[in-house]
């Protein structure tokens, strides 16, 4: 884990060019010491850093950090919608958000980090992130209906992510059932949705998505499934603060449909996106039992319909 003087020196590192020491600690009101001691962390964290005499310090790959007021800029008019706050490191997003949602926080917070130290994902798995290569938020967002009325949210977040993939340059990108977008097979983004609130009443999704921006083999050899990551599918780098702030204005404007119809109007594009439509699967139940049969797409409600 790297403390607060090593994301410092990160950020200052970021663009890829070279610094020196002197100038690092001029930027940060810091001594050249504390510098010494960033570079250290940073390196131990697994970043490469290149040191050249009369030159300075650079990392051998320019990062995309995290910037709120650039995110804001990017989101424009939307951004009224949002209360982003970006974090450099937190325990996990999702557990963060759903403790400020029960204290009153209002609709539209945003929480992002750029490093987890206890990620959540589905059925009480980890979710392995890595600075810079991953992208992981949380949205909250408030709901007049129950929570039993909210039946189909995970699938309708997974088309709000869709578009804003496609328009990052993932075409080929595709949703498996529940919540799990993918890219050639492997998996290229998670949502983990909680809710709070009374049955029939209002009540608050707290919606946790994590992206692979860029293959990082620490994230690779944490899971045991194939991953895909955004910048090999576009062939470019990924400014992270753009990712977000398109998924940020699709997930507003999905949201806000879902508020007012429910799943079914996204139901066509859903199943446009759905990588297993009309294939054989083999359904892993709870209760440890299997069904196989052939994925026919999903109901209004979001259910899964198999033949």
């Amino acid at each position: 884990p790297m403390n607060t003087m090593a994301f410092q020196t990160l950020r200052a590192l970021a663009d890829g060019a070279f610094h020196s020491g002197e100038a690092i600690a001029g930027m940060l009101g810091v001594t050249r010491s504390a510098v010494w001691y960033g570079i250290r962390d940073i390196a131990a964290a697994g970043f490469e850093i290149e040191k050249v005499r009369g030159r300075g310090y650079r990392l051998s790959r320019a990062l995309s950090l995290l910037d709120a007021g650039r995110i804001r800029d990017l989101l424009g008019a939307g951004s009224g919608k949002f209360v982003l706050e970006v974090l450099d490191r937190v325990d996990s997003t999702n557990t963060r958000l759903m403790l400020r949602a029960a204290e009153g926080a209002p609709s539209g917070l945003v929480l992002a980090a750029e490093a987890q130290t206890a990620g959540r994902g589905r059925r009480g798995r980890a979710w392995q992130s890595a600075i810079g290569s991953t992208l992981t938020f949380s949205l909250l967002w408030r709901f007049a209906q129950g929570a039993r009325e909210l039946a189909g949210l995970s699938l309708a977040v997974g088309v709000a992510l869709a578009r804003a993939l496609r328009a990052s340059g993932a075409a080929g990108v595709a949703l498996k059932w529940p919540n799990d977008v993918q890219l050639a097979g492997g998996k290229l983004a998670g949502i983990l949705i909680e809710m709070q609130g009374d049955v029939l009443g209002p009540s608050a999704a707290v919606i946790g998505v994590g992206v692979n921006v860029r293959a990082d083999p620490r994230v690779a050899a944490a899971v045991d499934q194939p991953l895909a990551d955004l910048e090999s599918a576009s062939g470019a780098a990924v400014d992270r603060n753009q990712l977000l702030a398109r998924m940020l204005a699709e997930l507003a404007g999905v949201l806000e449909q879902f508020a007012g119809s429910g799943f079914a109007p996204l139901r066509a594009e859903w199943q446009q996106l759905h990588t297993f439509q009309d294939r054989p699967v083999e359904l892993l139940l709870p209760d440890g039992e299997s069904r196989a049969g052939i994925a026919r797409g999903v109901a209004e409600d979001g259910a899964l319909l198999l033949e």
